[in-house]
């Protein structure tokens, strides 16, 4: 045994000093990289490059089209009949339509006041409107508060009910679905659907339900989100310039153009035959409200889109729940395209050009191309090239191309514009999660069909902190800390050392600062931090 040398116990290949492993290391990398490393390489650039230029167009017309519309487009009002709804004198009341306002939620403790406060607030015909609470709350104390605080309005006389189910099938699909299944549902022309956090201007149905009574080939009339706690921390400043360019641009865009557009889920109006042709509610995807407006859509209704009127409402302020939120928005759609591609193809209700814009425009470039080329050729294909040298990204695929496209997204929230790099920082980690969640409604795997709520803070994180100051917080790792971000950021930072020692590119100055950007976003130090109390 004492004979035997290091060299018989351990492989040739791991034996010597840590220079020799190191020596043989790079002569392993040297061997593959040529004939294995490269070749993958330059088809990963050549991909991205490809993706980079199909959102570089699409970004650019939907600038030179808004700016269009902007310039010498109608106004809503001009392009479909408005007018204000008249007293009847013969038929009172009866001559307005029926309308249902539904609030679906679920443990809301923090807002359900504020919503259903608002709907029950709404300027309407008192005997012409039904406020539906569909409360999916598990939390026995939280279902009795929204149950009295339905009973007090009640008591006021408003038309309220307070609808709760035996189980949470098909999550919000599935409480809008049960709720128009009400008896008293039969007599509404409309429903309104308003999400836990959002709240109604009084005159909302005066500025809505006309063009849907005078129009009827509309099945949708969408107002616009207005963020009431946009200034609550540096996150919720970056959400806000991704939504502006939603609502300001891509909406606008589609309405204007094809009259069709991604129902946000809520502060809309739809009618309720259009509800009803295109098949109803469904809980396939995660994106029940994208699912049922493509289907309307394909059924031949229009869909009409307000950027003037607008509904307050929260934006996720803690990391944890917009992770969630994006998980959720990311993978639905991506879902949906797989599940409804063929669909759209065969159908015969529409023009050739909407489903084009459908497939095309609205699915694969805003859907699934715009979060892989962002994840995928910035954090991961650039920096690589790094390492192989003789792969080259041109200046303008780079530089160029990614500049216009940053500033074309970035000009909907003009009042942020100094925070431009910070926003391509966020968006470039969170793209890490929307690329993840993107393939996994591709392949329809494993979390395909998780559905978690997004936390609503209010106002509890301000009036809680207080009483209980004296508390010392139960830190959890868990809540803070995100592997994915952690490894992301070391790939990048090592990549900028190396460009650093050996590149040309000066390429290290965005990969520094980008893996600071996951660094940061890894240990949790972005949106606000709620703490558990022991």
């Amino acid at each position: 045994m004492d004979s035997l040398s290091s060299t018989s116990v351990l492989p040739n290949t791991f034996s010597g000093t840590g220079d020799d492993i190191t020596q043989q290391i790079l002569l392993i990398w040297d061997q593959i990289k040529a004939p294995l490393i490269v070749p993958l390489l330059k088809i990963a650039v050549f991909l991205c490059l490809s993706m980079s230029v199909m959102l570089f167009i699409e970004r650019v017309y939907m600038a030179v089209v808004i700016t269009l519309v902007k310039l010498f487009g109608r106004k809503p009002d001009k392009r479909y009949k408005w007018e204000p709804l008249k007293d009847d004198l013969e038929l009172g009341n009866s001559a307005y339509p029926m309308v249902l306002v539904q609030i679906p939620m679920y443990n809301e403790r923090e807002v359900y006041q504020l919503s259903i406060g608002s709907a029950c607030g709404l300027s309407w015909p008192s005997d012409r409107i039904i406020v539906q609470v569909l409360d999916d709350s598990t939390d026995p104390m939280i279902k009795n508060m929204v149950e009295m605080e339905c009973q007090r309005w009640a008591s006021k006389g408003i038309n309220i009910k307070y609808e709760i189910r035996d189980n949470r099938n098909g999550y919000k699909a599935g409480a809008l679905k049960e709720g128009l299944k009400h008896s008293y549902v039969k007599q509404c022309d409309y429903v309104a659907i308003f999400d836990a956090d959002f709240q109604p201007e009084p005159d909302f149905l005066w500025q809505t339900i006309p063009y849907l009574v005078h129009n009827p080939q509309l099945g949708l009339v969408q107002a616009r989100w207005k963020f009431v706690n946009a200034d609550e921390c540096l996150m919720t400043r970056m959400q806000e310039m991704s939504l502006d360019y939603h609502f300001t641009v891509e909406q606008e865009v589609g309405s204007s153009t094809y009259a069709f557009f991604g129902f946000n889920g809520t502060a809309g109006v739809w009618r309720i035959a259009a509800i009803e042709e295109a098949g109803g509610w469904k809980d396939r995807t995660t994106v029940e409200d994208m699912d049922l407006a493509v289907r309307a859509s394909l059924k031949g209704w229009k869909f009409l889109y307000l950027g003037d009127l607008k509904v307050k409402n929260e934006l996720p302020s803690t990391f944890k729940a917009y992770r969630y939120q994006q998980h959720r928005w990311s993978c639905g759609p991506a879902n949906l395209f797989r599940k409804m591609v063929l669909d759209i193809i065969r159908n015969k209700n529409v023009s050739l050009w909407k489903k084009i814009h459908t497939i095309y425009s609205f699915f694969f470039i805003r859907k699934i191309v715009a979060h892989i080329v962002t994840f995928v050729f910035y954090c991961v294909v650039l920096p690589a090239t790094v390492l192989v040298p003789e792969v080259q990204i041109p200046t303008w695929g780079a530089v160029y191309i990614p500049s216009i496209i940053t500033i074309l997204n970035a000009i909907g929230t003009p009042r942020s514009l100094h925070l431009l790099v910070f926003w391509i920082l966020f968006e470039n980690v969170m793209s890490l999660h929307r690329t993840k969640a993107t393939f996994i409604g591709l392949l329809e795997a494993g979390r395909v069909n998780e559905w978690i709520v997004t936390e609503k803070l209010g106002d509890a994180l301000k009036m809680k902190s207080a009483p209980k100051a004296f508390k010392k917080p139960r830190f959890r790792i868990g809540d803070r800390v995100h592997l994915l971000e952690l490894a992301t950021g070391i790939y990048l930072f090592f990549c900028g050392c190396y460009d650093l020692a050996f590149g040309k590119n000066h390429y290290f100055i965005y990969l520094f600062v980008q893996a600071l950007a996951f660094f940061v976003m890894g240990f949790g130090y972005v949106g606000t931090f709620v703490p558990s109390f022991a």
